[in-house]
């Protein structure tokens, strides 16, 4: 997959989360888990965009961290909605609990690799 694939998956993945989320019941409990997934949901592809302007391999390696971390949170947040929704039938909520699983993967590649090559030009 590249950059433009990538970019336009966790385009995708945003735009998914958002109209999920808003499938929810209106509730307290929701109204805070689904403004925590949809704050770091979104801010997977914003900061891998952010990435891959990044000026330098230490700056692109600092970024990319960034996203892993925000699609491990998204994550997180997305298994909550399903736990406090779990009476629901949202099949695409299971969904994007995968994909967000696959993200979070994909970037932890991303990191590995990165990492091995800012490791390997010091040399």
């Amino acid at each position: 997959m590249n950059k433009i694939e990538l970019e336009e998956r966790t385009l995708k993945f945003s735009k998914n989360l958002i109209s999920i989320i808003k499938l929810l019941p209106r509730n307290q409990i929701n109204y805070k888990l689904s403004g925590q997934a949809i704050g770091s949901g979104t801010s997977i592809g914003a900061n891998y965009r952010e990435a891959n302007a990044a000026e330098s391999k230490k700056d692109f390696k600092h970024k990319i961290n960034i996203v892993l971390k925000e699609a491990k949170e998204t994550k997180y947040w997305l298994e909550l909605i399903m736990h406090a929704n779990y009476n629901l039938d949202i099949n695409n909520l299971a969904d994007l609990f995968k994909e967000s699983d696959e993200l979070m993967r994909i970037f932890g590649k991303v990191v590995a690799t990165c990492t091995a090559n800012i490791e390997n030009d010091k040399y």
